[in-house]
């Protein structure tokens, strides 16, 4: 076939402006020769490796324009490019992070910022590779300004179930922040695969403040286990899309950048940290790229995470570190969702299994954001609806986690599976908050059921039937509750006075879950609570669908830690005031709580009634 003559002269005029034939030959692993940043001059000619579509990287012809002294700090310079080629198209586009500079053969750095929005022209930031390679030297300390969840503040007015879900709220609440016209790291693609449009929409805005871009994408079957799979040592070459896996199974988050150095064990990419929380232990996969989406405000790569090759180990202020062959521990997780007819009968099941990144501020996060996308989108779905939630997790070392809870609609503007999720979530937030152990994960288990209707009730009034009683005998009483709507709910049953109960006037309190969990977690407020101590303190508190019975007695009870101490002397409250114990700040009650039912509902709860009883 003949090539035109005028296309043969287009070819020849553009490469020699950019990089000379021998630079088109794409890099393969090991250590290469390096050009130090003193070296570099304005007009050097120079090619990047980065992959638009599929699994091969393509050159990109590269032209310096200058080394921007001090631009991350003292002594941390940036070299700015300009980049010709497709990305004249599709500007400098997220998931271009850590695409390998070479001149003359030799590696410069990583593509790895990019100037504002709108730009004519496609201008980089190169993270010089000297920066680079000092990640390999770190210990494991954590930076103090890692990327991490409660770096966003709460600015909700409403009182909702756990810090993390204020968070959220605030969030999405919150302005959006404007584009700057000065050199900002590249926002990495977070790719969320196999979740409903709906998270994006409520959890973009929080990871947009975190300088993180939410994006739909996708991922393969085979990302499910850990370990790494087979020929991983042939695998992330310079220029070749990486996947940092935070979720993985049948829904997966993943952040997609290009590698920029693999010295046959050990690969660094990004350019830039992912959240720059120091040390860390999350798998890294291959990527495949649909498509770079071209765009002068936005640009991104869309690309599926393919197979887990190895564990990241450091994510540091110019890159991140990982190594191949190496596999991160993971929370394994299944979550069963099933919807429920007015009969009471199951009409539908769902089963889901996936395993999430641990990381103490990250991984309470998650679990919030995967419960979340567990019961959006699905048919069965109502505004009405009513969730109960049953879970278990299981912990090395540690009595196992019973959790139990209800969520219905409310009169806060927070759906009710977002409330659920935050309440979730907040439960790990309080393992991993100990300050004495590291929680280990063996599994995670839970059951959602999905119930018509509104499922709530108040308590309106109660009755007994005699007010002055004998130590050890059993009282009928009645207690009304008021349902969202319907006739009022009665149910009567007896109360055993206990035997030792002094005479004198005392009440009985009818009362939810949350009037109890209130005065037992005064004694949570201990920063010296180890993880078992917290277990049991989470494994006490009560079910919102249950009803307490309870014998209130006018004396004091020490709630220190997760230990309630009832009934104590004036003598011994004395004692603990001015012992050792009250520099762990325990709390006190003027009253003692003795709980002699608990009676099961199919509802949601609230408020609280007392009678007086008068003991002869």
């Amino acid at each position: 076939m003949k090539i035109p003559s005028a296309a043969l002269f287009v070819a020849a005029a553009t490469l020699p402006l950019f990089a000379s034939a021998s630079e088109m030959t794409r890099p393969e692993a090991g250590k290469p020769p390096i050009m130090k940043t003193s070296e570099i001059k304005p007009g050097m000619k120079g090619v990047a490796w980065t992959v638009f579509q599929g699994f091969e990287p393509e050159p990109v012809p590269v032209e310096i324009i200058g080394v921007w002294k001090n631009m991350w700090g003292p002594g941390q310079d940036i070299i700015l490019g300009k980049m010709g080629g497709k990305v004249q198209r599709t500007n400098v586009a997220g998931g271009m992070s850590g695409s390998p500079v070479y001149i003359d053969g030799k590696l410069i750095g990583a593509v790895s910022t990019r100037i504002g929005a709108f730009s004519p022209d496609a201008i980089c930031g190169i993270t010089p590779v000297e920066l680079m390679l000092e990640v390999q030297d770190f210990d494991t300390s954590q930076p103090a300004d890692a990327i991490v969840p409660d770096r966003v503040q709460a600015r909700s007015p409403y009182r909702i179930p756990g810090d993390l879900l204020n968070q959220a709220v605030a969030a999405g609440a919150s302005p959006k922040i404007l584009e700057s016209p000065y050199l900002t790291p590249i926002e990495t693609p977070l790719a969320f695969s196999g979740f409903h449009e709906s998270v994006l929409r409520e959890f973009g805005p929080f990871f947009q403040q975190l300088g993180i871009k939410a994006v739909q994408g996708g991922a393969s079957s085979t990302l499910r286990s850990p370990k790494p799979a087979p020929g991983w040592e042939k695998s992330l070459r310079p220029g070749d899309a990486i996947s940092a896996v935070l979720v993985s199974g049948d829904m997966s988050i993943s952040a997609l950048g290009t590698v920029t150095y693999n010295d046959g064990k050990k690969v660094l990419a990004f350019g830039h940290p992912l959240f720059n929380i120091g040390p860390v232990n999350m798998p890294i996969a291959k990527a495949e790229v649909l498509m770079v989406f071209a765009s002068s405000f936005s640009p991104n790569k869309f690309g599926n995470a393919t197979e887990i090759v190895g564990a990241l180990r450091q994510d540091r202020h110019s890159a991140i570190l990982g190594e191949l062959g190496a596999t991160s521990e993971m929370i394994p997780v299944e979550v069963t969702v099933r919807s429920f007819n007015d009969a009471g009968a199951v009409r539908k099941e769902k089963k889901l299994s996936f395993n999430v990144f641990v990381q103490q501020k990250w991984t309470p996060y998650l679990m919030m954001v995967t419960l979340f996308n567990c019961i959006s989108g699905l048919n069965d779905f109502a505004e009405e609806a009513t969730y109960r939630l049953m879970g278990q997790v299981e912990l090395d070392g540690e009595e196992p986690l019973s959790l139990s809870t209800m969520q219905a609609p409310s009169d806060l503007p927070i759906p009710a599976p977002m409330q659920l999720a935050g309440w979730w979530g907040d439960k790990f937030n309080r393992l991993f908050l100990n300050a004495a152990k590291f929680p280990k994960f063996k599994s995670v288990n839970a059951t959602i059921d999905l119930l018509p209707e509104r499922r709530v009730a108040s308590i309106e009034n109660a009755w007994v039937a005699e007010s002055e009683v004998d130590a050890g005998s059993e009282v009928p009483v009645k207690v009304f509750l008021r349902p969202f709507r319907g006739e009022r709910i009665e149910r009567e049953f007896k109360v055993k006075i206990p035997t030792g109960l002094p005479k004198g006037t005392h009440r009985i309190l009818l009362s939810d879950a949350d009037t109890l969990n209130r005065m037992q977690a005064r004694g949570a407020s201990n920063r010296y609570m180890d993880l078992q101590q917290t277990v049991s303190l989470i494994n006490q508190e009560r079910s919102n669908n249950k009803l307490y019975v309870s014998i209130l007695q006018s004396r004091p009870t020490v709630y220190y830690d997760d230990k309630t101490l009832p009934s104590l002397p004036a003598s011994v409250l004395n004692v603990l005031q001015t012992g050792r114990t009250a520099s762990r700040g325990f709390t006190a009650s003027a009253e003692t709580a003795h709980e002699q039912l608990e009676i099961p509902f199919d509802q949601i709860i609230s408020g609280s009634f007392s009678l007086n009883i008068t003991v002869r």
